[in-house]
């Protein structure tokens, strides 16, 4: 609840969602964005953006995170079914019109060998034009706009996408990516390059964010057909200029050819980006688009392939080019999938690239200076942001003029470093430490083994840890903590954090390969940690980061969703996880950071051994004229001194039917907007949490300023099991109901937020014949959600 000394502190509006017959809010699509194509573009340029996706009807907004980039709604392209037959005829005699004045504009030798699309008829000389009693109007469709200014590539790509039957069937209908709303973006020359959010807003609300990416280099858009051995001839375009970033789509069987001059000696980078634009699909196995990339000779011959970067699904191929001469470079999906959101943006040419860093960080305050290796790199050295105070886990880049090279992860930390020093791959030629400590080590070579010796106390309780996957080593880590005889007292391969089939500290990540381990030491001596890898690799580029301490209590905060729509007054959900880490248990007070007037929480709190917790969020009074970023942050008590940490925004996203992710976003943003009819004014006459009895039941009561027409119902939305609400009553000056805590909630202690309810059912008019023998149907009326209500169980 808000926090206050009052017994009125906890002041409540009640928004009326008016619901339509037909489900009302219950039915409601919140605004989704599928993809971006293309996903991104170059400094100093302006250019056209499809977005596609649900719900974008009426789409009036484009929010773009950072400076430098604006954007606008161009149009909205409604899902297009089959054609009408008169709008298939319509369609073909324009193609065919617009065919022969391109054709016209052909040298004489290449007019013969032009494409003939399904439908079209022989042009006779002595034929009259139709006379139509009314013109025929076309779906609005980007495609179908402007047809009269395609060139010859674009007008076989409408052919095919209307039609061509045999294409058509190939794409399954998916109403997620159905409606299409066409953005006019346009960069500034001195926009910051790299990753970018953007949204829509629409009379439904704020869409999710999806990435966009701002670029250094020039720009290519594919444009079909442009597959292997394509049957409609076509003239070829001249090959591409390196270096150059490719934007594509990969279709249903599609792959896509593109053509550029290389020279010998030329060391070539060739980096997707496909899975980092869109990391997670929900429908489609493995759970996004597995891209893959190859190289061919002028003789056709596959000179390169890649379909991972180690770990990363989205490849990275390093070629080295043996001769001059025109290749080829294709992209497809590893298993001829495709549909509309299997975009990619493939950067090609001698352009800075990082293999390998070490360090991978430095203590807080001290000058950090990592070794980096490569491809193209304009220095050997990378000097890293160490100021105390900012994110555990920092990037940091090369630039080779204008051009960064990728970016490469590394951790700041408090406690003493050392580097690893060899030969330590055995109990004689353990390297000592003085604990706390953390060491900087590479697994260098396959069947590497770093070991460690430190004195141990009975009874002391020791932490081991390993930085690397989310660092990007490839290293797979494997810990063993023995004693000085080798009987091993702990192990761990993979340390990760689930809640059920959500996944919560792996980002993007799908294999977590970092090593965690905590034990009690049974008695005096030595002990040794042992780090190796549990695939038996190792190279230079397999570092590492452990860390050997007592427990260093602290905790992450994560909340989800990123993106918020509520009408003014009104309030929204956020759900916070929190990632305790060396056994802190303790309560995390939230509050929001710098928010403007009119924001308040409510259920601000992280009960103590609660991992979990909803909250409210209550919007000012008034609309805003746009969406405003908002910043959370917890706060808890550890040996006398006060942690504060931020609440980092993220979304609640699926992985192929099953697997949930906590997928890292940039900002959490919130769209008030005009508000609806207002609802039930009302306040919590109890103070402080609700105490309910263990197994027992106890009366909540609300006290309201005016009743509504129509029956008040309550209902728990996800209530904790075993915790239910019952009895609702009106009483002379408000409502009553039990609340109940049983079974599973029914633990002395247990403490959480209820999350309540309010709906009203009003009769509807009666419909059809007969319909007054029944009366209408009554329809249930949202009148929106309580502030989150804190309760504690106790003692009966």
């Amino acid at each position: 609840m808000r926090r206050a000394t009052s017994p009125q502190s906890l002041i409540l509006a009640l928004i009326a969602c008016a619901a339509s017959a037909l489900g009302g809010a219950a039915s409601r699509r919140d605004p989704h964005i599928g993809y971006l194509f293309p996903a991104g573009g170059r400094q100093g340029t302006a250019f056209e953006v499809l977005a596609g996706g649900q719900a974008l009807r009426g789409a009036a907004e484009v929010i773009v995170s950072g400076d430098g980039v604006r954007a606008s709604v161009a149009h909205y392209c409604p899902p297009v079914r089959n054609l009408q037959p008169e709008q298939r005829e319509e369609l073909i005699r324009r193609l065919a019109e617009v065919k022969a004045k391109r054709v016209a504009e052909l040298p004489p030798e290449q007019r013969t060998r032009v494409f003939v699309f399904p439908g079209e008829r022989p042009a006779r000389k002595d034929s009259t034009p139709p006379t139509k009693a009314e013109p025929v109007k076309l779906p609005d469709h980007y495609l179908l706009r402007d047809l009269d200014s395609k060139n010859l590539r674009h007008l076989l790509q409408v052919a095919n996408e209307f039609l061509n039957f045999r294409e058509r069937e190939k794409k399954r209908p998916n109403a997620q990516l159905a409606e299409v709303v066409v953005l006019q973006v346009t960069i500034e020359a001195g926009a910051a390059a790299g990753d970018r959010e953007l949204r829509l807003r629409t009379p439904a609300g704020l869409s999710n964010p999806i990435c966009f990416q701002v670029g250094t280099l020039p720009e290519a858009r594919e444009q079909e057909p442009n597959d292997p051995g394509a049957r409609d001839p076509l003239p070829k375009d001249p090959p591409l200029a390196l270096p150059v970033v490719l934007n594509g789509q990969i279709l249903p069987g599609d792959v896509d050819r593109f053509r550029f001059q290389a020279k010998h000696g030329q060391q070539l980078v060739l980096e997707v980006h496909a899975r980092r634009l869109i990391p997670f699909l929900a429908d489609a196995v493995p759970g996004w688009f597995q891209a893959t990339v190859a190289l061919y000779d002028a003789k056709g011959k596959e000179v390169a392939f890649a379909d991972d970067y180690r770990f990363s699904p989205d490849p990275v191929l390093l070629y080295r080019v043996p001769a001059d001469g025109e290749y080829e470079l294709e992209a497809r999906d590893a298993i001829y999938r495709g549909r509309e959101d299997f975009v990619y943006r493939i950067a090609i040419g001698e352009l800075p690239f990082i293999t390998q860093i070490f360090p991978m960080g430095g203590r807080a305050g001290i000058e950090t200076v990592a070794v980096v290796g490569g491809w193209n790199l304009p220095a050997k050295q990378l000097p890293l942001d160490t100021r105390p105070g900012g994110d555990p886990i920092r990037q940091a880049a090369l630039w080779l003029g204008k051009r960064a090279s990728n970016a490469v992860c590394y951790a700041v930390d408090a406690l003493p470093e050392t580097a690893e020093a060899e030969p330590n791959d055995d109990a004689k030629g353990a390297q000592r430490l003085v604990l706390p400590r953390i060491v900087n080590g590479r697994i260098g070579r396959p069947g590497d083994l770093d070991v460690f010796q430190f004195d141990g106390r009975a009874g002391d309780t020791v932490v081991a840890e390993v930085q690397a996957r989310r660092l990007h080593s490839p290293l797979d880590s494997l810990l063993r903590l023995t004693d000085a005889a080798g009987n091993v007292v702990a192990w761990n391969d993979d340390h990760v954090r689930k809640d059920g089939d959500l996944y919560k500290d792996m980002g993007s990540l799908t294999h977590h390969a970092d090593s965690y381990l905590t034990a009690r030491l049974p008695k005096d001596g030595a002990y040794r940690v042992q780090v190796s890898d549990a695939q038996n690799q190792g190279s230079d580029a397999h570092a590492y980061r452990l860390r050997v301490s007592g427990p260093q209590p602290d905790f992450a905060l994560l909340m989800s969703p990123s993106s918020l729509s509520v009408p003014a007054g009104g309030l929204a959900l956020l759900t916070v996880h929190a990632l305790r880490k060396d056994g802190f248990a303790g309560d995390i007070e939230l509050a929001l950071k710098d928010a403007p007037a009119g924001f308040a929480l409510d259920g601000g709190r992280i009960p103590t051994g609660r991992d979990r917790v909803r909250i409210t969020l209550a919007a000012p009074a008034k609309p805003l004229d746009r969406p405003v970023v908002l910043r959370l942050e917890g706060r808890a008590e550890l040996g006398g001194k006060t942690l504060t940490r931020p609440v980092s925004p993220s979304d609640d996203v699926m992985q192929a039917f099953l697997y949930r992710h906590l997928a890292p976003s940039r900002e959490l943003m919130m769209a008030v907007t005009k508000s609806g009819p207002r609802g039930l004014p009302a306040e919590l006459a109890q103070r402080g949490p609700v105490r309910v009895p263990a197994n027992g039941s106890v009366q909540v009561r609300l006290k309201t300023t005016q009743r509504p027409g129509g029956d008040i119902k309550l209902a728990l939305n996800e209530p904790p099991e075993g915790v239910t609400l019952h009895d609702v009553k009106p009483l002379p000056d408000g409502l009553a109901f039990q609340l109940r805590a049983q079974g599973a909630a029914a633990k002395v202690g247990f403490a959480d937020n209820l999350i309540v309810e309010v709906t009203t059912d009003n009769a509807a008019q009666p419909k059809g014949k007969g319909a007054g023998k029944g009366g209408g149907q009554s329809q249930r009326i949202s009148l929106g959600l309580l502030p989150a209500i804190p309760f504690v169980v106790v003692q009966p």
